[in-house]
């Protein structure tokens, strides 16, 4: 896009120029309603933000962190911070002590702006590790803070800001170490609003509801594309069960998301439809009727059959996420192809993406003009996508990174002398372009007799059972493969009530279960070649969870840790 602000430091008084009286912000009021801000408001709140910055001393370049769950004060926050010239280090609310000392002693960051007293309690106990550390403040009380420097002494810092300083020091959750900082400037950013902002189509009267944390690269990707266009941001309550409750209230026309949500509800409406005799076999014929007419292939005889369906289900699903959902993005995991058949059968466009923290958050998308399901689309305008030799997907363009902070060694690890960064994920591009993602490159698995294993490729295909919440595959260097599954405990709960079952106080050990676990892994065996069948598994009693360190704050797998934790567990799996 031509239209853009220079710098994302302007970027909030960009948008009050062009859209002032335009609702900007949405959220909850603390009566339970819901409250907005003009595009005008915002621009007041990050000026008073920048301003409080600049009298605590906050130079150009100096690094200012955020500790706070996803909420408008964040975004007055992270503009604030920018318009100062400083560099936001966005930090996890969930992440352990350990990976909090590191972030913020590793980007030397100066401020500290918690979302309440608990977490600025966690920042105060860490300060004997953080010698650059000069100030920890509450996210409501800054804007307010004595002492704030004049707006035109930040009007000035923002405009000396330059596409080529960085923005931001996005630390990726380290699976096998320390999490790495990965430096994006300006320039970085503008490249990927240049790229996706005209396939989302968003402007005034549209919003987006954003639940997803805002430490993330996504997050605040959506939180810059729904802005620069003028669109609504609206924020989700604070409590994630009640999601899909606050989407029907919302009435979104645009949602981002992992997989998951998607994927619950569909189990949801399967439920709704098993709980009634042949409910099951009417869904599934009305999905079927549903995607053919999504793909322009309805028969004459099966428009009366799809009229009913549309009452029954079509319209019922799109009433849950508000009624005026038109684009939907999902990616992190790949999302089950029947979830994607429920929402196209009911007329919810479902698109998939692909990119990394290094490459500025996106490197292919799917996307209305270009969409070819089970891919994660084309690359992007302005990104070079090729496969090596060994299979890994490399990348180059203006939104890639210039390296990591202060870890000269890690980015000569994952940027060649010629400018691609090597993402680490296996893939393939078909012959028009779309690219699909086959595995992680470190996450091979060899076994004993030499084969090698991706292992997502039968994780993924246990976990569409709606019953599994995780499957995890071992067998590096052992003769075949196993696998830890755990449950999702909403599910089985269901499952159990529908069919009497008492699962008692260990539902992972009921012989019921396990029979329901060994067919979702008998159907994903199906799936695979035969060196990658899982030859036998072990139902866990507990999911796993960043608390016990299976996670990483942003939920990915950290498969040492498993495999240490439970390593009994697998031992028995090979008769040990």
């Amino acid at each position: 896009m031509n239209d853009r602000p220079s710098t994302l430091a302007v970027f909030t008084q960009w948008t009050e120029e062009r859209y002032g009286p335009e609702p900007a912000l949405r959220f909850r009021s603390p009566d339970g309603g819901w409250r907005t801000r003009t595009y005008g408001e915002l621009g007041a709140q990050v000026r008073a933000v920048g301003c409080a910055l600049l009298g605590l001393g906050v130079a150009a370049g100096e690094r200012v962190a955020v500790l706070a769950e996803t909420r408008p004060q964040w975004t007055y926050t992270h503009f604030g911070a920018l318009a100062a010239g400083a560099v936001l280090v966005p930090v996890y609310p969930t992440a352990g002590e350990e990976e909090v000392a590191w972030v913020l002693a590793d980007s030397e960051a100066v401020v500290v702006v918690c979302d309440d007293g608990r977490q600025a309690a966690r920042v105060e106990a860490l300060r004997p590790k953080l010698p650059a550390l000069r100030a920890v403040v509450l996210m409501d009380e800054l804007p307010g803070l004595p002492g704030a420097a004049a707006e035109s002494e930040l009007r000035a810092r923002a405009s000396a800001v330059t596409p080529g300083a960085d923005a931001s020091i996005v630390y990726t959750s380290g699976t096998t170490g320390p999490p790495k900082g990965c430096r994006l400037t300006h320039g970085n950013l503008g490249a990927i609003q240049d790229a996706t902002v005209p396939l989302i189509k968003g402007g005034p009267g549209d919003s987006t509801y954003l639940y997803l944390p805002l430490a993330h690269m996504l997050a605040q990707l959506i939180q810059y594309t729904t802005l620069i266009a003028g669109g609504e941001l609206c924020y989700f309550g604070g409590r994630i069960e009640n999601v899909l409750a606050e989407l029907a209230e919302v009435a979104p026309t645009h949602l981002p998301s992992v997989p998951r949500l998607f994927e619950k509800l569909h189990s949801v409406v399967l439920s709704l439809a098993e709980s009634q005799e042949g409910g099951r076999e009417r869904f599934e014929a009305a999905v079927r009727v549903g995607v053919l007419a999504a793909d322009g292939k309805l028969p004459e005889e099966l428009r009366a059959e799809h009229e009913a369906a549309e009452k029954a289900l079509y319209a019922p699903v799109r009433a849950a996420f508000g009624g005026r959902l038109r684009w939907a993005l999902t990616g992190g995991a790949p999302i089950a192809p029947a979830t994607l058949d429920l929402l196209r059968a009911c007329g919810i466009s479902v698109y998939e993406g692909y990119g990394m923290t290094e490459s500025g958050g996106v490197i292919s998308l799917n996307h209305p003009e270009a969409v070819r399901h089970g891919t994660v689309g084309q690359p992007i305008a302005d990104c070079e996508v090729r496969i090596a030799p060994d299979g890994e997907v490399l990348a180059r363009g203006p939104m890639v990174f210039p390296g990591y902070h202060a870890n000269a060694a890690a980015t000569a690890g994952a940027l060649d002398p010629e400018g691609w960064l090597h993402t680490g994920d296996l893939g393939e591009l078909d012959a028009d372009g779309f690219l699909r993602i086959t595995g992680r490159k470190k996450e091979l698995i060899i076994t004993s007799a030499g084969k090698n294993i991706t292992p997502t490729e039968v994780e993924f295909a246990v976990q569409r059972s709606r019953y599994v919440s995780r499957a995890v595959l071992i067998g590096d260097r052992r003769p075949y493969p196993v696998a830890l599954i755990t449950l999702d405990a909403e599910e089985i709960a269901a499952w159990a009530t529908r069919e009497g079952l008492d699962l008692g106080p260990a539902p992972a050990t009921h012989p019921a279960v396990h029979a329901l676990v060994d067919a979702a892994v008998t159907e994903a065996n199906a799936t695979v070649s035969r060196p990658s069948r899982i030859r036998a598994f072990h139902i866990l009693p507990e999911d796993f969870t960043p608390q016990t360190g299976t996670l990483t704050p942003s939920l990915k797998l950290r498969r040492g840790v498993v495999a240490e934790r439970y390593a009994s567990e697998i031992a028995g799996l090979y008769g040990g």
